[in-house]
């Protein structure tokens, strides 16, 4: 959820976009409290979004204009993950990127998938305004994406929280990168990202932000005994580090 013009150093609030037929349960709460007072300090690491020459680097060598990346760090993608991004999509070449979770990270994917090679990037997230801010923006920089305002429904797969109301996707999906929902709506949220991972093709990746926090190393123990046929690795690049999972078979 990042903008060139729409970029507040604290998220947009998620008031008014909870389905109405979905409750936040006393255990929900009582995580939601806990990760809060857990997380603070990888929550406060996470504020700086990487160093003046490692975007600088970043951004030559996508030949964007220096100034293309607004502020980064606090809950937005920091250099760290951007890079890996970008160090993903030209080893790999993929057809298709899906992401959760729009901002600066759709602009450096799209401009990755432009520079090596094309390719097509589907990115979600439940705000409209940034949607349409961050559509305008990638367009100034020359570049497309299907980018989509998308609302929320009940977690599946026995996740807690809400998930992507994303509808229709491709059946082959040969990247998958999640920078969403904020942990405040549920610190096992993004675990619901599973739901799309037997669409990724032997050799297809799944690559989660944040992935240093004590939360996200929950979800990633779960995927590790859920899904035998990922090879899971973490990756500690940036301030909030990068979980790259790789279906082998």
């Amino acid at each position: 959820m990042t903008s060139r013009d729409m970029t507040p150093y604290l998220p947009v609030a998620d008031d008014g976009i909870w389905p109405e037929d979905v409750s936040r349960s006393a255990s929900d709460i009582a995580h939601i409290l806990l990760f809060g007072a857990i997380n603070w300090p990888w929550l406060l690491r996470s504020l700086s979004g990487g160093s003046k020459a490692a975007k600088a680097a970043l951004v030559k060598r996508l030949d964007l204009a220096p100034d293309a990346l607004p502020y980064l760090g606090s809950w937005k993608a920091d250099t760290g993950f951007l890079t890996l991004i970008v160090d993903q999509v030209e080893r790999q070449r993929p057809q298709t990127v899906v992401e959760l979770g729009a901002g600066a990270s759709s602009l450096v994917t799209a401009r990755a998938l432009q520079k090596f090679g094309g390719g097509r990037l589907i990115s979600c997230d439940q705000h409209a305004g940034f949607v349409k801010a961050t559509r305008a923006w990638l367009r100034e920089n020359g570049v497309e994406a299907d980018l989509r305002a998308t609302p929320f429904r009940p977690s599946p797969g026995g996740w807690p929280g809400i998930w992507y109301d994303h509808g229709p996707l491709p059946a082959e999906i040969d990247l998958l990168l999640i920078d969403g929902p904020p942990w405040s709506i549920h610190p096992f949220v993004r675990g619901a990202a599973d739901s799309l991972f037997d669409r990724l093709p032997v050799g297809g990746t799944v690559m989660l932000d944040d992935a240093a926090r004590p939360s996200e190393r929950v979800v990633a123990r779960k995927w590790r005994r859920k899904w035998p046929n990922f090879e899971f690795r973490f990756v500690n690049a940036g301030t909030k580090g990068t979980l790259i999972g790789t279906r082998m078979w």
